[in-house]
């Protein structure tokens, strides 16, 4: 997926940087991501196959996002196998989780 109209203006990330960010979140997704769920509209459940340096990667990647979208929230949680990424928006911001998400579901398809 390399159309990223849907990053919002809010993102101080530059703009040559963003085809890369969203690389590093597509090899994650493709790599690693087992399940997702919407559990609320401004919530996304990812579970992510653990592995060697999974944790620190993903923990890694959702700082530098944080940093340059500062509307999002994200909270790992280690499980057996699994690490858990919770990721949350304030409503003004419901349709970039939305996008986040199908790039998410289509990484997984295209594996």
């Amino acid at each position: 997926m390399s159309d990223l109209a849907w990053v919002p203006r809010s993102c101080t990330l530059p703009t040559r940087e963003r085809p890369l960010r969203a690389a590093e979140w597509d090899a994650l997704f493709s790599e690693r991501l087992r399940s997702l769920s919407r559990p609320r509209p401004l919530h996304l459940r990812l579970d992510l196959a653990g592995g060697p340096g999974v944790q620190e990667r993903v923990r890694d990647l959702a700082e530098r996002e944080s940093g340059c979208c500062s509307f999002f929230t994200f909270t790992t949680t280690p499980g057996p196998g699994l690490v858990g990424l919770n990721v949350s928006v304030d409503q003004a911001h419901e349709a970039v989780l939305e996008a986040l998400a199908v790039r998410a579901a289509a990484a997984v398809e295209q594996r």
